[in-house]
């Protein structure tokens, strides 16, 4: 357990490590590229380890150095496996690297954690199997564990479901250059976390492929492309951005995240401007945002699309006046924990008035008070819940190296908070 300590913070400028999003989505495509490939400001998690390893098992070359991760590709054939592949509860692992077996010489096993296993699979499975590859859930609940067995994919027509999570679109997008004759993709229903797909396609052009889009519904990737090898950087994390936004405006003091800026196509990135409607102003450099907290309100707010932020708006709103609504997050109860029961949990616990209503989540703002805080092993719990510490004593915060799925420093940068 890790006790908050509840004293002034000074107006202060961080560094967060690289995205966890754009670190996965690099490594899978600096893998399947026919060269080597360097990483900088790549993220080193306990996450993007899982797909580290597995791209190793799949036959890349992955070496760290002091300074960046050199990478061989399997020139878009990934090499066979005679062992289960475990990643842990890793769900963009699982996910992307789902459909990157499927180009290769299968079959392979894909398998993780106790929760890993309740989290839906189905979806992607069945898209798979439109293109002639077997995708099969051992247990028979559309869950992992996986069986993938590579042909490798051939590609063609894909209609698949993404109103549980958008990953099963980058997966295959990832997977569709190296395909024969690539993949048009209609996706029947969602798209929830819209930017993720952004960042997926962001990669894609940065490594040299091509391909067309009808918004969010229809995705058209030519076969027979090659990733190019290259020198890829990491921008950093927008989502671990938030943390210290949150922290500003619960403080009325004033932190810049330095190297964010609102071109990136991260979604969580739009954060800033939702505590800037709070009451909060932001100042959007070329060099970091800049969140400078001021008098808090309840507001009304789409999340939607920014789905890994929820948490740490829903902190925010515990110590805003009146009522805060964030609508279309019902798809939190599929991530590393079930978010959305936790979030209310520990809120409730503060004495902070939450519940759920259909697919929103409904906050009432006052006067928090200290708790011992259950992180259901959830990183981002632990995070956005000793940012409320900084405001009110008395918070402690179990299981705190659970940050270790992304955000492996979060506690020294958080101390970096603190008046001398």
């Amino acid at each position: 357990m890790r006790s908050i300590k509840t004293a002034e913070i000074k107006d202060t400028t961080v560094t967060v490590p690289g995205s966890k999003s754009y670190t996965h989505r690099t490594l899978i495509a600096s893998a399947l590229s026919s060269g080597q490939c360097r990483l900088q400001n790549w993220l080193d998690s306990e996450d993007t380890c899982f797909t580290i390893n597995a791209l190793r098992h799949f036959g890349a070359g992955i070496e760290k150095t002091d300074s960046e991760l050199l990478i061989l590709g399997c020139g878009g054939r990934p090499g066979p496996c005679d062992q289960p592949i475990y990643l842990g509860n890793s769900g963009t692992s699982m996910r992307l690297l789902a459909s990157y077996a499927a180009l290769g010489h299968g079959p392979y096993i894909l398998k993780g954690t106790k929760r890993m296993h309740e989290r839906p699979m189905g979806h992607l499975l069945a898209a798979l199997s439109q293109v002639g590859i077997s995708a099969v859930s051992l247990n028979g609940n559309d869950c992992p564990p996986v069986s993938i067995t590579g042909g490798p994919m051939a590609g063609g027509a894909v209609h698949i479901n993404c109103s549980q999570s958008s990953q099963f679109l980058s997966g295959l997008l990832l997977a569709a250059p190296c395909t024969k004759k690539g993949l048009s993709i209609q996706v029947t229903h969602g798209m929830v976390s819209r930017p993720y797909i952004d960042m997926t396609i962001d990669i894609m052009a940065r490594f040299g492929i091509q391909l067309l889009r009808k918004g969010y519904d229809y995705f058209e990737v030519p076969g027979g492309q090659q990733y190019q090898a290259g020198r890829y950087q990491v921008e950093p994390d927008a989502s671990q951005a938030g943390y210290f936004w949150a922290a500003a405006a619960i403080t009325a003091r004033s932190i810049k995240v330095r190297g964010i800026t609102e071109d990136s196509v991260q979604g969580d990135v739009r954060f800033c401007r939702v505590l800037e409607t709070m009451g909060c102003h932001v100042n959007a450099d070329a060099d970091g945002i800049t969140v400078t907290g001021g008098e808090l309100s309840g507001i009304d707010v789409d999340m939607a699309d920014m789905p890994d932020i929820v948490p740490t708006l829903a902190v925010v709103a515990a110590f805003a006046r009146g009522v805060t609504r964030i609508r279309n997050v019902a798809h939190l109860k599929i991530k590393e924990s079930d978010r959305l029961s936790a979030v209310i949990a520990e809120l409730t616990k503060m004495k902070i008035s939450a519940r759920a209503e259909n697919d929103d989540l409904i906050i009432t703002g006052g006067t928090p008070t200290g708790a011992v805080v259950e992180t259901y092993n959830d990183h981002r719990m632990a995070m956005c819940f000793a940012i409320a510490g900084l405001k009110t004593p008395g918070m402690v915060i179990s299981n705190e190296m659970c940050v270790e799925k992304s955000f492996p420093t979060f506690w020294e940068v958080l101390e970096g908070l603190y008046r001398a």
